[in-house]
């Protein structure tokens, strides 16, 4: 099998690029520049990932995860992956498997809240190694792990949180919906008294006036990654996290215990698997300009007291690419925390705060 395509000397402070070529990956690639980075291209696909560095001018290697000889082998030289191959729950461990056993940072744009649990017990061996895991680096979940941080700084004995999120004027890329499909038929959850508990998908619906957003957004409870960031973030043992869904689709979501069954069979899977192929990879520049992101949070005390918080930002997938490589050139130049981390537990709650277009208020009533 050929494994190494590419190959340059480079001291160890190189990045790859794993999955560059697609459409999150490639976003990043196409923006590294600005933030004088030069990642390695990385995947398994050598057009793919060949004609896109050729036409950067970034050198490029061709490894596939199964492979973990060459994975090892492609990593003996590099001081942080940036993993943006999913579905992470089948990418994940592989390559971090490999980053231990090379002493090589992780990040990653998870947004899976088992592969979030399952990155933690890596944590000792991380720690051994001087190295830093951090998932979510992206939009899962740095706006909302910084915004749960900065409530528990602004009501520390708070023992409740509650982060709503919409995106608006902006759809999921290819590779977003195919992870979705992974979880169709799957529970919801919530965080309750410390514990992960597993709840009907979607049990909890309700309005929210998001500040910078003229008309209130339909929100429905969801398994977000916060049920484990934040947890890890903040100590709040009770969490609960929302997006926006259409109503009538919320609904339908409600009733998904009647055909459970049917999502998880391999025929459905084939059918809806089809139809997310035909869509496009992504979203275009244009509207990824014109869409906007907002994030709503709330913690309360056992006393009843509250602090809410709002958030306004780029579209996600401008905002993954950017959060990555503002945390990569970090890591870069030697600022990182060992072990397991979220973005928020590492950089604090300001680090979304570094990137352009965001704001943020407490809102008062």
């Amino acid at each position: 099998m050929e494994r190494i395509v590419y190959f340059s000397c480079m001291q160890r402070n190189s990045i790859l690029l794993y999955g560059a070529n697609g459409y999150t990956g490639e976003l990043i690639a196409r923006y590294a520049s600005q933030y004088g980075l030069q990642p390695i291209l990385a995947g398994r696909k050598k057009t793919a990932i060949e004609a896109l560095a050729k036409e950067l001018g970034l050198p490029f290697r061709i490894v596939g995860l199964d492979d973990s000889a060459g994975l090892q082998a492609a990593l003996e030289d590099i001081s942080l992956v940036i993993q943006a191959a999913g579905p992470y729950h089948i990418t994940a461990q592989p390559m971090i498997d490999a980053c231990i056993a090379t002493k090589t940072h992780y990040i990653d744009l998870n947004g899976d809240l088992d592969v979030f649990e399952l990155l933690q017990g890596y944590d000792k061996q991380a720690k051994a190694k001087d190295i830093m895991i951090l998932p979510g680096a992206g939009f899962d979940v740095v706006p909302t792990d910084c915004l749960a941080l900065f409530l528990k700084q602004q009501l520390p004995d708070a023992d409740h949180l509650t982060i709503a999120f919409a995106v608006i004027g902006s759809a999921l890329s290819r590779g977003t919906s195919i992870s979705t499909l992974h979880k169709l038929g799957t529970p919801g959850v919530t965080r309750k008294n410390g514990r992960i508990t597993y709840e009907p998908m979607g049990k909890n619906g309700m309005s929210v006036t998001f500040p910078g957003h003229k008309h209130p957004v339909f929100v429905m409870s969801i398994p977000w990654g916060d049920i484990s960031t934040a947890y890890f973030s903040t100590g709040i043992p009770n969490i609960a996290t929302y997006t926006a869904v259409n109503k009538s689709a919320w609904y339908f979501l409600k009733a998904q215990s009647v055909f459970n069954w049917l999502l998880k069979t391999s025929f459905m899977r084939g059918i809806i698997m089809g139809i997310f192929k035909m869509q496009s990879a992504g979203p275009d520049q244009t509207v990824r300009d014109k869409a906007v992101s907002y994030v709503r949070g709330k913690v309360t005390n056992a006393k009843g007291a509250t602090v809410e918080a709002s958030m306004e930002t780029p579209e996600a997938y401008s905002l993954t690419a950017l959060s990555v490589l503002i945390i990569s050139k970090k890591i870069i130049n030697g600022d990182y925390k060992p072990g397991y981390q979220t973005p928020a537990s590492a950089y604090g709650p300001d680090l979304i705060m570094e990137i352009p277009g965001v704001k943020r208020e407490i809102i008062h009533k």
